[in-house]
């Protein structure tokens, strides 16, 4: 149990309480100022946050747990989520306190969901003070007088410096993200790799509303500038361009990353934007290059010049997921609300680097739910190692590592909303043409961008579209700024021999993926997994 008081965080594991020194919803300067006292991070250019997260660099799956308890087990995907018994739970937690309680820590409160009717109050209690710099970043501060009567509905932990017992614990090593829904605690330990607080929010959030009828969704979100009915969604895993296509100067940002739809329409679930800088371009993402030099933008694993701070996005010695956390109000049109209509367009983007796919194509309502629920982009050089050749890679609903409960459950809200509000979905390939990774090119995001202002342009019908044979997608045939050829990779590539074996690979690939909801899906959906 947690109980808070000016100054102090009383902590009572049933056999033993005591208290610790909490310094409680420090204002960005105050703590900025204790992270370099501390010791933390270093002051960048402007402000920024310049912070190495050690050993872990990315997330961490294989150390994340959900506690099996009776009230939640029948609800969860375990084939998707790793368990731990209440009994190691127990013992986790006892350790775990009993090494916060000689420490110092930081308590920020922020909420999570822009539609403020139902908003989830979260309590971050974090051992650095730069992780509360970077909850007020991601998420949603309250007010004062919100704080007043701030009651969590969630408390996250977050405490590298703990240290799990496998054998003990029933953990996979001494890192552990442990989340006993029951008991709406998250403990994170081990890590100094800040987005594991930011995507425990979101699976915590991926069980919590889909029971309420709402989709929970890995997505970014934008309206027109003069037309808020115009809103559209962007799912894609990292490195499809969901950041850089999301924000769009001609467009209002909602959000980048997590989304809820509701009967209400889209709102996001953050307050900022978590972006990758490995080969950050100001001529190409200026809103995202300008943010890493504000004050309080916090950036991790960023290569800089010791003496003059400037940085170097081209530098990967540390890691290629470098990244930068930017509070939201940092970018221009930003929609104050965080809220949005149903979504008129809909787009999966995938980074296809066997150079397969079309650059962009219209799906119907069944291909669209075959689309979501395979999520396919590739691996290529350098995302992971080990990795020298291209891999297909499937993540169910564009988020598997982070869906507690089943595809199939996320997929059939998928299903309802686009029927009931009449959207449209495409699939959009932001990754190679005339040919794969080592023969062909990236598609530009010049063209890309062609093709997302041809779709809100609405100026096409039915007959403006031509069949492509494996997939049976619909290719625009003519789209003002981009090559026609390029449009039907069947016509880009110089041997159409050679594109043929590779559609032909590519199919066999989703196809056996897709077995697995086989028996899960409508006779229409299951027609394009054939």
């Amino acid at each position: 149990m947690l109980e808070t008081s000016p100054n102090r965080l009383v902590i009572n594991t049933g056999n033993a309480c005591c208290t610790v020194q909490a310094h409680y919803n420090l204002t960005l300067p105050s703590l900025i100022e204790s992270l370099i006292q501390n010791d933390e991070a270093k002051l960048g250019l402007g402000g920024a946050v310049l912070a190495l997260t050690g050993q872990h660099t990315g997330r961490s799956p294989k150390d994340k747990f959900i506690v099996d308890s009776p009230s939640i087990s029948s609800k969860i995907y375990w084939q998707n989520n790793q368990s731990l018994s209440e009994e190691n739970y127990f013992r986790f937690k006892t350790d775990f306190f009993a090494k916060l309680m000689n420490s110092e820590v930081f308590i920020q409160d922020v909420f999570a969901r822009t539609d403020t009717e139902h908003r989830v109050r979260i309590r971050f209690v974090n051992e650095l003070a730069w992780h509360s710099v970077f909850v007020k970043n991601m998420f949603i501060n309250p007010t004062p007088s919100e704080l007043e009567s701030f009651q969590p509905d969630l408390t996250v932990i977050n405490f590298p410096s703990f240290k799990a017992d496998p054998e003990t614990h029933g953990t996979a090593s001494q890192t552990a993200i442990v989340n006993h829904f029951e008991e709406k605690l998250i403990l994170i330990c081990n890590t100094r790799y800040a987005g594991e607080m930011k995507k425990s929010i979101f699976s915590f959030l991926n069980y919590l509303l889909p029971q309420k009828g709402i989709l929970s969704m890995h997505c970014a979100a934008n309206h027109a500038l003069d037309k808020p009915t115009d809103t559209a969604l962007f799912f894609g895993l990292s490195g499809t361009g969901k950041t850089t296509l999301s924000t769009d100067p001609k467009r209002v940002l909602i959000g980048d990353d997590e989304h809820g739809w509701s009967d209400q329409g889209i709102f996001n679930i953050e307050g900022g934007s978590y972006a990758k800088t490995y080969g950050l371009n100001p001529d190409k993402e200026p809103e995202i290059h300008n943010a890493t030099s504000l004050f309080g933008s916090v950036l991790e694993n960023v290569i800089y010049d010791s003496a003059n701070r400037e940085l170097d996005f081209n530098d990967m010695s540390i890691t290629e997921n470098a990244r930068c956390a930017i509070a939201i109000e940092n970018f221009p049109n930003v929609a104050a609300t965080g809220l949005g209509l149903h979504p008129q367009n809909i787009f999966f983007l995938t980074c296809d680097a066997f150079g397969v796919l079309p650059p962009l194509s219209i799906l119907n309502p069944a291909q669209a739910i075959y689309h979501f629920l395979s999520g396919f982009t590739s691996k290529v050089a350098g995302t992971e190692d080990g990795i020298s050749q291209p891999q297909p890679s499937f993540s169910s609903c564009f988020g598997k590592p982070f869906l507690p409960r089943s595809p199939v459950e996320y997929g059939k809200l998928f299903q309802e909303k686009i029927k009931r509000y009449n959207s449209r979905c495409w699939l959009v390939n932001t990754g190679w043409t005339k040919g794969g990774y080592q023969d062909g090119e990236r598609i530009s995001i010049k063209h890309t961008r062609a093709l997302l202002s041809f779709v809100f342009s609405g100026n096409f019908i039915p007959t403006d579209f031509q069949s492509e044979p494996y997939f049976g997608l619909k290719i625009p045939r003519q789209v003002p700024g981009v090559p026609s050829f390029l449009l039907n990779p069947n016509s880009a590539w110089q041997n159409s021999d050679t594109y043929d074996q590779a559609a032909l690979a590519l199919k066999e690939k989703f196809r056996a993926n897709f077995k697995q909801f086989e028996n899960h899906v409508d006779a229409d959906v299951l027609e394009w997994a054939i």
